[in-house]
């Protein structure tokens, strides 16, 4: 459908339209009616489909329907009225940016189109900037719009630094990654202080998979809703999920551990010797995963010392948290395509949208098959196609067996012969 079929504000289509987006995809179209209705869903889509502007779109075209606030109407604290809450620094930088491209100029450029003087204003939330910093700028600024990760929201809402008593919508970004393990209470105890202030009635929680388990926690934990009910908030999901079949080839490259690293580097080699000679864009751009920070640091050391162009995107080292300056660094130099290798974890990388990733390899097999859909969907976005690599062991190949029958993929084995990426010979009888 078009945008403007499905109700969203002219101002934003004429932005939309700058990066050659006309047509709502599948989950954009189911989910903007509903917020726009100010229903509360649940939705799952998988990776590149749209889901930020699904929820951003119909929510900014409502907030632009109320009138502008003056900064000495708060309470105590600034008193946003819409808040994002998303797991990791960088998920949440990337959400911002998408919000500051669709309010870029939004008064300037077509003024007449809204009912308003509208400035829509936003503030990003994050643990790895000075927390004094941030008390000073919302004692100073009133933001409609605050983005930010959980733990450092909840600091600042104990400390009386932000009053929720004019939010009216809640988004969870990445929804299942902030109800699982240490981060539940954080989120939970978060939500329940805002619904307590606002008593918001529209909200939102989104994810490239998000299975029963996880939306009880939502329902339950997070919302405080009654399990009779569950049927009173809808859960979406989408038909675009056939990007981890149709547009993803998976390759298996058997390694024994001791070698993996060494595997590793064949495989760039290889990679990059087969895209040499077509010009800087359309050189290899390979995402690649371990589950562990120590071990992610290990991957980026060794192919560093081995003159890889390589950077690393992840959170803690032996408890030690990596600058999120330091982050944001390796994720612009492999955007920018300064570095040929990003070396993650799964937290790190969770829900970013990076252009033009050709390859992401993961040198273990998760055990949960949603990892394995969340990793592979970093590639084969925007139409584009990609191939998920898996290196391991004889014990990891036959985890690989085992997702394959669970998620009704091919998966083809391949191997390295002097230099090159090719299918293992057949055995003879």
């Amino acid at each position: 459908m078009d945008f403007e079929e499905l109700g969203i504000t002219s101002c934003f289509i004429k932005r939309l339209k700058e990066r050659n987006i006309n047509k709502a995809t599948d989950i954009q179209t189911k989910i903007i009616p509903q917020l726009l209705d100010k229903k509360s869903v649940l939705f799952s889509s998988a990776t590149g489909t749209g889901k930020t502007f699904a929820y951003l779109l119909p929510i900014l075209t409502k907030l632009l329907e109320q009138p502008f606030r003056e900064a000495s109407g708060r309470k105590s604290g600034a008193s946003p009225r819409f808040v994002i809450i998303a797991p990791t620094l960088e998920l949440c930088t990337q959400i911002e940016s998408e919000l500051n491209f669709l309010t870029f100029n939004l008064n300037e450029e077509n003024p007449q189109a809204l009912p308003f003087k509208t400035a829509l204003s936003s503030l990003l939330i994050i643990g790895s900037v000075s927390l004094d910093r941030q008390i000073e700028t919302l004692r100073k600024t009133t933001p409609d719009i605050i983005i930010g990760n959980q733990g450092r929201l909840l600091t600042l809402a104990k400390m009386g630094k932000l009053d929720f008593s004019a939010v009216n919508f809640i988004v969870m970004d990445e929804a299942d990654r902030l109800v699982s393990g240490e981060m539940l209470d954080e989120t939970s105890e978060l939500c329940k202080i805002i619904f307590r202030a606002s008593g918001a009635n529209t909200f939102a929680a989104c994810s490239a998979t998000m299975n029963k388990k996880n939306r009880e926690k939502i329902l339950t934990d997070c919302l405080g809703v009654n399990k009779k009910s569950f049927n009173d908030i809808q859960f979406i999901d989408s038909k675009d999920s056939e990007v981890l079949f149709d547009r993803i080839e998976h390759w298996a490259i058997f390694s024994e551990k001791r070698r993996k690293d060494q595997m590793l580097r064949s495989l760039l080699s290889a990679l990059n010797a087969n895209a040499s000679g077509k010009g800087k864009k359309s050189r290899v751009k390979a995402l690649i995963f371990t589950s562990r920070g120590d071990e992610a640091l290990f991957v980026l050391s060794r192919l560093q010392h081995h003159h890889v162009s390589a950077a690393g995107l992840f959170g803690k080292v032996s408890k030690k948290p990596i600058s999120g300056a330091a982050r944001r660094e390796a994720l612009d130099s492999f955007r920018d395509g300064n570095v040929m290798a990003l070396v993650s974890t799964d937290l790190a990388a969770r829900g970013l949208d990076i252009p033009g990733i050709t390859h992401v390899i993961s040198l273990d097999v998760p055990a949960d098959s949603e990892v394995y859909i969340h990793r592979c969907g970093r590639t084969g976005r925007a139409g584009n196609r990609g191939v998920m690599v898996t290196i391991g062991d004889e014990t990891q190949m036959r985890l690989l067996a085992a997702l394959e029958k669970k998620l009704k993929i091919k998966v083809y084995p391949k191997e390295l012969h002097y230099g090159k990426i090719c299918a293992p010979a057949p055995i003879e009888d």
